[in-house]
């Protein structure tokens, strides 16, 4: 103590410095969740459509980040009243609170990438046939508004928060907050041309990159230690260090028993193991642990994986039967083992219980459900959200952006 008195500094301020900097390093784990998205988005659409993919995703980001800043981080954080569901209506991110455990711009920057990812769920779901212009108008009310609301009713300490729905890290308030956002745009916005035939079957429309979707997907894994280990919040003292530990191993054997749960699944159905139905296990166990990542005991976690990467298969699987045409699985993966995971959660967790788990995702679902078709309804009717056929069948890359994404395999007639 004499040492650090002479340094200027007190353990309190050490503390402060130790849980910014950890917050902001979760953070950007993160954020790198981003290009996660990205990759896995790309690879697992055609290669024509792999450059609209790619700017969605950038752009999709950019927006997030400006819109919660200007207005979302206030409306889910600042002045609320505890135990309400009318948010502030303010803009910018408020003052530091005396006594706080870190730096105010590194709550902001931790919950700001969080938004993000929410609306990179909808990327996937929408791909290869919405308009880029109308996607990225739905993203500024999506992360202004519909996500920073039922924030605020979750974690901002609204009605659900004092109700006991417990949802530690954003299994319902992220993702199946994306999930419902984007399975009402899909609703609205129609399979892609050729996807379900008028006999009921199903074409499989492959995607163009599989090396690159499992490198997004490896990302996704890596960033979500991030996810969920930043949501201790705190890691200055010993309690608090424990905990994020523990936090790692069980979100990474979710991963890891997600993606053998899906691989033993494919084989007995199919015969064979159907990558990007692996994939999909992985993010669907992560997606599932994200609910309550510390109370599971590390077997507990194991089990929790195993459930989600098998339920996501069936549950791809059976969207495509009702015809739901989600060209990456987003819906599946982060809608049903969303909801999967808050349901389990009572089951390690005493504190919670199954009735007030299963009002809250009732609430966050059709909230966002309802706000989101209201959005896209609007979206519709004023600019259309879906691109031509003929647009659709060159691909969104010529009509949008005007670059190819592989253009050594576009053929150029010679001049000569």
């Amino acid at each position: 103590m004499d040492d650090l008195t002479k340094l200027g500094l007190t353990v309190t301020e050490l503390r402060f410095a130790l849980d910014t900097f950890y917050f902001l390093i979760s953070g950007a784990l993160v954020m790198w969740m981003a290009a996660g998205f990205a990759m896995l988005e790309a690879g697992l659409v055609r290669s024509k459509n792999t450059t609209e993919i790619l700017t969605k995703n950038v752009c999709l980001y950019s927006i997030a980040c400006v819109m919660f800043l200007l207005v979302g981080y206030n409306i889910m954080y600042v002045d609320n009243t505890e135990g309400g569901w009318l948010p502030s209506l303010g803009a910018l991110i408020g003052s530091q609170a005396e006594g706080a455990d870190h730096a105010l711009e590194s709550d902001f920057f931790f919950q700001v990438v969080f938004v993000a990812t929410a609306m990179s769920i909808v990327s996937g779901a929408v791909a290869e046939r919405m308009k880029l212009w109308a996607f990225l108008t739905f993203s500024v009310f999506m992360t202004a508004v519909i996500y920073p609301v039922e924030g605020y009713w979750t974690w901002g300490g609204g009605f659900l928060a004092q109700a006991g729905f417990v949802d530690f890290a954003g299994s319902g308030i992220v993702h199946m907050a994306g999930a419902a956002a984007a399975i009402s745009g899909v609703l609205l916005l129609g399979a892609r041309k050729g996807k379900y035939g008028a006999n009921g079957q199903v074409n499989p429309i492959p995607g163009s990159n599989l090396p690159m979707a499992t490198l997004g997907m490896f990302i996704l894994w890596m960033g979500w230690f991030g996810f969920n280990g930043g949501s201790q919040l705190l890691v200055s003292d010993a309690e608090n260090a424990s905990a994020v530990a523990k936090i790692f191993v069980n979100t990474n054997s979710a991963a890891a028993f997600g993606a053998i749960s899906a691989l033993i699944v494919c084989r007995l159905i199919w015969g064979k193991a159907d990558l990007t139905m692996i994939l999909n296990g992985a993010l669907a166990g992560l997606v599932a642990i994200t609910a309550d990542p510390l109370s599971p005991s590390l077997v507990m976690a194991g089990v929790i994986g195993i459930v989600a990467g098998g339920l996501v298969v069936f549950s791809i699987v059976a969207f495509d039967r009702v015809k739901i045409d989600d060209p990456v699985g987003a819906i599946s993966v982060h809608g049903v083992a969303g909801l999967l995971g808050l349901i389990l959660v009572p089951v390690s967790n005493a504190e919670a219980s199954l009735l007030t788990q299963l009002f809250g995702a009732g609430v966050i679902f059709t909230w966002v459900f309802l706000a989101s078709s209201a959005v896209w309804l609007v979206l519709k009717v004023t600019m259309g959200i879906r691109v031509t056929a003929e647009e659709e069948y060159n691909g969104m890359d010529a009509s949008d952006c005007g670059i190819d994404a592989y253009p050594e395999f576009v053929s150029i007639k010679s001049s000569s």
